[in-house]
């Protein structure tokens, strides 16, 4: 059954109108009355607080609108049983984009896109913006097709100084055990360092990786250097590995 995020109040039997992305979607599919939908909050704001997915039945198809009857809710989550949060280094071209779609299937439960002495791809003011807002609605397509009802939440592109300045504020637990991927000899494995579900925020630069100065700043504020094993992945990839051995247990 076709699945949709629908940010909004949802109350069985209620009938509303599908937001704008969403009422699209129904209408590529050439959905018609009484066919089955299936809807979800997507875990942002305060709409999202019963989780879950609901039943729904396409009421009547306008040119630009779409109206539904929302059916039964379902406390079903398909979620990781470990929160990973992810600082990866901003890579070039679409990659990133892949990197968040793929993330998101993995169960990634954020994604902090940053701005590395590396990165290829500069960001700032109003295309930062653009990217932030489309990286985010990558994270949403991918939740709508493998099943998740949470939106991992995509935070804007800021660099590592700026993050660490910002976590002054926020508990230690929700970012966890706090890991950086380095190719330094003698560096232990991922595996040997993440015992338990313990939330893990994982640290990975761009093309080139970290340089010798970002990484000893991690250091320095409290993050412990691990590998992947001899191979040197990709930008986009050394991030994915590290997120399917720390979600798929």
């Amino acid at each position: 059954m076709p699945r949709f995020y629908c940010p909004v109040d949802l109350t069985p039997g209620a009938e509303i109108d599908l937001p704008a992305g969403a009422a699209r979607h129904v209408q590529v599919l050439r959905l018609q009355p009484g066919d089955g939908i299936t809807l979800f909050h997507g875990g942002l704001g305060d709409a999202a607080a019963s989780g879950g997915e609901f039943d729904a039945t396409v009421l009547r198809m306008g040119r630009s609108d779409v109206r539904v009857q929302v059916g039964a809710h379902h406390a079903t989550e398909r979620e990781a049983g470990r929160a990973v949060h992810l600082l990866a280094g901003i890579t070039a071209n679409e990659r990133m984009d892949w990197l968040v779609e793929k993330a998101t299937e993995l169960g990634v439960a954020s994604i902090t896109p940053l701005l590395a002495e590396r990165s290829v791809l500069k960001l700032k003011g109003e295309r930062a913006e653009k990217k932030h807002a489309h990286w985010q609605a990558v994270a949403v397509a991918a939740c709508e097709q493998c099943g998740r009802n949470r939106v991992p939440q995509i935070y804007p592109a800021q660099s590592l100084a700026d993050w660490l300045a910002g976590q002054s504020t926020r508990a230690a637990a929700d970012v966890g055990q706090r890991l950086l991927l380095s190719l330094s000899p003698g560096t232990g494995p991922l595996h040997a360092a993440t015992p338990g579900t313990q939330a893990v925020t994982f640290l990975s630069g761009p093309e080139g990786g970290l340089t010798s100065t970002e990484e000893n700043l991690a250091l320095q504020h409290g993050f412990m250097p691990v590998t992947l094993g001899q191979r040197v992945l990709r930008a986009e990839t050394a991030p994915l590995a590290a997120l399917a051995a720390l979600t798929l247990r």
